[in-house]
């Protein structure tokens, strides 16, 4: 019989504490070992929560781990080391996303993102710094968008 924990951490820094702990005790699965491996596959998250399922085989006492991604906005103001949204003015401003850190951001969104192609899914991430009202490579995000359609930024897909 499998049992179903969920709970949001702190990417990388979960601990035997709550609310792992307490759901876990009873289990009698090795807390120390679940907590290492989530904070192993939550470590790119670091000082977001981040959504975890642990699917635990009661008989076994093996477990999966699933882990949820923040939404793409928080994971691109976090690629800009901002708490929070710029506001409706930032197209005039000095902030701007790289195209490296959208790459990042769709990388690890891959699996929830609607894109087939990675260029695909950078698009998208593209696409939420426009309704950010944040610039891309210091250009508008639909600007950039176009760019990537016509193959500007392939070599970077690429490697």
């Amino acid at each position: 019989m499998a049992q179903k924990v969920e709970a949001l951490v702190e990417g990388g820094k979960a601990s035997a504490g709550p609310p792992l702990g307490p759901a876990l005790g009873p289990m009698g699965v090795n807390i120390g070992k679940v907590v290492a491996d989530i904070n192993e596959k939550t470590k790119d998250f670091e000082g977001m929560k981040v959504p975890v399922i642990l699917n635990i085989d009661m008989d076994t006492k093996e477990y999966t781990i699933k882990i949820g991604t923040p939404p793409c906005s928080a994971l691109i103001l976090q690629e800009m080391d901002e708490e929070k949204g710029p506001g409706d003015n930032i197209i005039g401003g000095s902030k701007s996303l790289k195209m490296e850190s959208a790459l990042k951001v769709a990388r690890m969104k891959s699996e929830s993102l609607m894109g087939v192609t990675l260029k695909e899914k950078v698009s998208e991430v593209v696409g939420t710094a426009v309704s950010m009202h944040i610039k891309v490579d210091g250009k508008d995000p639909r600007e950039v968008q176009k760019l990537i359609k016509e193959g500007h930024y392939n070599a970077l897909f690429e490697g």
